[in-house]
């Protein structure tokens, strides 16, 4: 993977960045680096925010554009649009609902069949978070004592959620059943409202 691909993929994964935290994370001059965010800024990709420190100059913390993020688009966006579009002109708003609801009951259970040999709610996300990496959604997992937060980095499908938001809430109720009344899970941050990633908080009741 090419530097510049490798720092693009970072910025989405991570967020943001300083100059210094790329280039000791990849080993290279702090020059270099900088000379390569100067390149992606140029293409419009990436842009920086200077931040405010106590003590000395600002730093310059780097970070994807718009037509940064959608560098990561799912290719097959503008397709599954224009076919979720012909299902409703076809068969109306009720068979969009119920084409969703399809998939809804396919993706849990598929999910719930990986999740059935975890004893813990620690393996069952862990699981779920490993699914959705394979997704495409660049997933992990944190745990802050009792408490979790999936996150995920990208949406795959985040074209066609945008022209559909009930794709968004049919994965969400897919969460909740799989992880049943004992957890209350909610969307804390979301792609489409505009933030940089989805992050579903996980809290036992």
């Amino acid at each position: 993977m090419k530097t510049v691909d490798r720092i693009l993929y970072r910025m989405k994964r991570e967020g943001p960045a300083t100059a210094k935290q790329l280039a000791k994370e990849f080993k290279l001059t702090t020059m270099g680096v900088r000379l390569h965010l100067q390149g992606l800024e140029e293409e419009g990709l990436v842009r920086f925010e200077d931040v405010k420190v106590k003590v000395g100059r600002p730093t310059r913390h780097w970070h994807l554009t718009d037509l940064g993020h959608r560098r990561f688009a799912d290719r097959h966006g503008d397709l599954i649009v224009q076919m979720l579009d012909s299902v409703e002109t076809l068969f109306g708003k009720e068979g969009l609902g119920q084409v969703i609801d399809r998939r809804e009951q396919q993706a849990f259970g598929h999910y719930q069949t990986q999740l059935a040999g975890a004893d813990t709610i620690h393996e069952k996300l862990q699981i779920l978070a490993t699914l959705r990496e394979q997704e495409g959604y660049m997933a992990e997992l944190h745990q802050d004592g009792e408490q979790f937060l999936l996150v995920e980095n990208h949406c795959p499908i985040c074209h066609a959620a945008t022209r559909c938001p009930s794709l968004c809430q049919s994965e969400l109720a897919v969460f909740r059943r799989l992880l049943g009344d004992g957890y209350q899970i909610d969307r804390d941050e979301h792609i489409i409202a505009g933030e940089r990633r989805c992050a579903y908080r996980i809290i036992k009741r």
